[in-house]
């Protein structure tokens, strides 16, 4: 799997998840740490808004793990994997 494809499949798991409950968005959330890691020699941005991504995706699941509010955890998420997609894309 390519950089393009990972970054579109962890964009369409972090929207499934998003529409779950908590107990469920977990597993997928943590399905996504290595997709997340990639190639040392990409571009300087392409690694940056990659480390985001992760951050976000961590962000997330700590809150879903200790049953804190991750509503407005999604969004930046979300719109990390939109930015590395259209990075690659």
């Amino acid at each position: 799997m390519d950089d393009l494809e990972k970054a579109e499949t962890v964009l369409q798991a972090l929207k499934t998840a998003e529409q779950q409950p908590p107990q469920a968005a977990l597993p997928i959330l943590n399905g996504l740490a290595g997709l997340v890691q990639g190639d040392p020699d990409a571009p300087l941005e392409v690694q940056e808004v990659r480390a985001d991504v992760f951050m976000a995706i961590c962000e997330l699941g700590k809150a879903l793990h200790r049953g804190q509010p991750a509503e407005a955890l999604w969004a930046p998420a979300l719109t990390a994997a939109k930015r590395w997609r259209g990075l690659l894309g």
